[in-house]
C-alpha cells in the first residue's frame, strides 16, 4: 500500500495554507515523488490515502525513563509522574504518549499540548485528509541513521528509540563517540568520521514505531464529534430496529395467513354446505349456534307432540300418572301403583302408531316415543291392502 509522508511545520505556526513538504512512498517503501504542497492542496488531490505526519523537531519532545516491569495501567500512571517533572508543570493540558517497555527496561516518552493536537485535527477535517499517525520527528529516518534538519541533529538507534538534539556542535560530538562508525548520514555534507551516508530523500522512509501522538488528535476529534457520533449511532439504532420490526410483521402476517388457510379448509371439510368462506371462525361459530338451536327447536317439538299424543291416545290414564321423563327423544310415563293398566283395549296403541308414535310397556308404566317414517309406512300399507 503506498503511503503518504509529511514534515510538519511547527504546530502554533500551523495553517490550511502553510507549506509543507511531502515524500510518496511505493508498496516496496521507495520514494515515488516528493515535493512542497499546503494542506488545503493535497487533499484535493484525488484519492488520497491517510497521511503519516511527522513533527516538527521544536515540537518534538522526547525523553527515555527507566521503569520496571509493571502492569500496563500502573506503567501509565509511573509515565505520568516521570513526565510531570520533565513537564515542569500540570500533565492535565498535556497528552503524553510511551513507548513499550525495551528490554534494558527503558521506556521512551513524547507529550505536546492537547490544544494544537486538537487544532491540527480540525485542520486536517477541513482539508479533508486522513490521518494515519503523528510522530516525532527522528521517527521519519531509517533505523541507525541522523541528520541535520531545522538546526537540530536527529538520531534514530531503533524501532522505538530516538533522539532530537537542539544543539548541533555539542550533540554531533558526543554521537561521533557513541556511535563508533554504526551511523549512517543522511544528506551531503556528511560530518568527519561518518563516512557512510544515504540521499537526502531517505530522511522521511524509515519504519514507523508501535506508538506516537496520533490518540491526542482522535480523542479531540472524537470529543468535538461526540454528539454527531450519537445521533449516528440512535440513526443505526433506529433503521436496524425498523427493519427488525418490519421482518417480524411479515414472518407474523405470513403465519397469519398460513393459519387462516388451515382454518378455511377444516371449515370447509366441517360444512360443505357454505359457498364461500370469508371469515371461518365467524362462519363456523354461526353454523355450530345454528345446528344447537336446530337440535333444540327439534327436541321441543318432539316432546310437545308426544305429549299431545299421549294426552288424546291415552285418556284412561287421567289421575295415574306419577311422574313423567322426556330423556333421548322418548316420554316414560310413570303410573301410580295402584293405577290398573289397561292391557285389554289395544285399540288406542293402534290409533297411536297411527298417529306416528309407537308405544311399549314398562314395569312403572309406558313408554312412547316416535315411529320412523319407513315404518309408518309399512304399517300403513298392509291396513290400505286390506281395505281393497
Amino acid at each position: 500500500m503506498s503511503q503518504l509522508r509529511v514534515a510538519l511545520p511547527p504546530l502554533a505556526q500551523l495553517t490550511l495554507e502553510s507549506v509543507v513538504s511531502f515524500v510518496r512512498l511505493d508498496r516496496q517503501g521507495h520514494v515515488s515523488a516528493e515535493g512542497q504542497s499546503t494542506l488545503l492542496h493535497l487533499g484535493q488531490g484525488g484519492k488520497i490515502p491517510p497521511i503519516t505526519c511527522f513533527l516538527h523537531p521544536e515540537d518534538s519532545l522526547l525523553a527515555s525513563i527507566d521503569l520496571p516491569l509493571l502492569p500496563s495501567a500502573k506503567t501509565l500512571a509511573a509515565v505520568h509522574c516521570a513526565a510531570q517533572s520533565l513537564i515542569l508543570g500540570p500533565c492535565e493540558p498535556m497528552h503524553i504518549a510511551h513507548s513499550p517497555r525495551d528490554a534494558q527496561g527503558r521506556v521512551h516518552i513524547a507529550w505536546l499540548p492537547r490544544q494544537w493536537l486538537g487544532e491540527f485535527g480540525q485542520l486536517l477535517r477541513l482539508a479533508r485528509l486522513n490521518l494515519r499517525g503523528v510522530y516525532p520527528a527522528a521517527y521519519g529516518l531509517p533505523v541507525n541513521a541522523a541528520c541535520l534538519y531545522e538546526d537540530h541533529l536527529l538520531v534514530r538507534h531503533s524501532l522505538e528509540h530516538a533522539v532530537v538534539h537542539p544543539h548541533f556542535d555539542e550533540a554531533l560530538s558526543d554521537l561521533l563517540l557513541e556511535a563508533d562508525g554504526g551511523l549512517q548520514w543522511i544528506g551531503e555534507a556528511a560530518p568527519q568520521g561518518m563516512a557512510k551516508h544515504l540521499p537526502e530523500t531517505q530522511r522521511w522512509t524509515g519504519p514507523l514505531p508501535g506508538w506516537g501522538l496520533h490518540a491526542g488528535v482522535q480523542q479531540r476529534s472524537a470529543r468535538q464529534s461526540g454528539w454527531g457520533r450519537a445521533a449516528a449511532c440512535c440513526a443505526v439504532a433506529l433503521a436496524v430496529w425498523t427493519i427488525g420490526l418490519n421482518l417480524y410483521a411479515a414472518r407474523e402476517a405470513a403465519q397469519g395467513q398460513q393459519l387462516k388457510a388451515q382454518m378455511t379448509q377444516r371449515v370447509k371439510q366441517a360444512f360443505p354446505q357454505l359457498p364461500v368462506i370469508l371469515n371461518p371462525l365467524q362462519q363456523a361459530r354461526q353454523q355450530l349456534a345454528a345446528r344447537q338451536n336446530s337440535a333444540a327447536t327439534d327436541t321441543t317439538q318432539r316432546f310437545a307432540n308426544l305429549m299431545v299424543q299421549a294426552g288424546s291416545g291415552m285418556p284412561f290414564m287421567a289421575g295415574s300418572v306419577q311422574s313423567l321423563v322426556f330423556e333421548n327423544g322418548e316420554l316414560q310415563l310413570a303410573l301410580l301403583e295402584d293405577a290398573r293398566r289397561n292391557s285389554a283395549d289395544k285399540a288406542w296403541q293402534t290409533a297411536l302408531t297411527q298417529a306416528g308414535v309407537a308405544v311399549s310397556a314398562t314395569d312403572q308404566g309406558w313408554t312412547l316415543r316416535p315411529v320412523p317414517e319407513a315404518t309408518a309406512s309399512q304399517e300403513d300399507a298392509p291396513a290400505g291392502a286390506d281395505d281393497e
